[in-house]
């Protein structure tokens, strides 16, 4: 009986998005180490997540936004003062993944859905975090450091997004996956 157990589970495997997903989020969680511009590893990872979402699924998707910000700030890119701010870069990096699936899956057209959900994601993260950090910010750190973190989680975030959107829609165009 553990056999055929076995192999219907092997059977649900889908190895090729396990592949993926297992390298890109390998990827992302080990970059941060090695990058430490915001302008570099902001789109690499954000495109990494959209990439994982094609070729893995909402599922590994999710997974994976919560990886970066945790690997940001153990590899110094992310300053530890910010420690209390990763939850909310992890919902951020939720809410990107999650808005491109949607308006993905919505719209009729694939290539309006995505842009649609890469354009209304990277705002509603960039909202999202410029709000909840800037929150944050100020009731830890002082004022002029509080300024210079929640110019960090603003607009930087929109762009970085849109450009990892960018990114992953070449990757994703050139492995015909569009």
């Amino acid at each position: 009986m553990p056999i055929i157990i076995k192999e219907q589970v092997f059977e649900k495997v889908n190895v090729r998005a396990l592949v993926s997903f297992v390298g890109l989020a390998s990827l992302a969680m080990f970059l941060p180490f090695f990058i430490h511009l915001q302008w570099i590893t902001g789109p690499i990872i954000n495109a990494i997540l959209i990439l994982i979402l094609f070729l893995s699924g909402i599922r590994s998707a999710m997974v994976a936004a919560l990886v970066p910000s945790l690997m940001a700030l153990a590899g110094g890119l992310l300053p530890a003062i910010l420690a209390p701010a990763v939850p909310f870069i992890m919902i951020g990096n939720a809410i990107f993944v999650l808005t491109v699936d949607w308006f993905y899956n919505q719209v009729k057209n694939s290539n309006k859905g995505y842009w649609l959900g890469i354009i209304f994601g990277a705002a509603l993260k960039f909202i999202f975090l410029f709000f909840s950090v800037s929150f944050i910010a100020r009731l830890l750190i002082k004022q002029e450091l509080a300024v210079k973190v929640a110019e960090m989680m603003s607009w930087p975030q929109f762009a970085t997004a849109v450009m990892g959107g960018m990114i992953a829609f070449a990757i994703l165009k050139w492995l015909k996956r569009f």
